[in-house]
């Protein structure tokens, strides 16, 4: 039981040392996130778009 608590004390003392990002920061990150799935998602879509009409073209 007293590894337990141990473990417990310290993870507490080493989310004191954790730099947390702003709520800015945050919300930058994640609609960076949000666009960059997007794009990819769109450039996949017209690759697999355009080698569908590909292999269509050759059977």
């Amino acid at each position: 039981m007293k590894k337990i608590i141990k473990y417990f004390k310290e993870c507490g003392l080493e989310m004191k040392k954790v730099s947390w990002p702003t709520r800015q920061v945050v919300l930058q990150s994640t609609w960076v996130v949000i666009i960059s799935t997007i794009i990819i998602a769109i450039v996949l879509g017209l690759v697999d778009w355009v080698l569908g009409i590909g292999i269509s073209a050759l059977f």
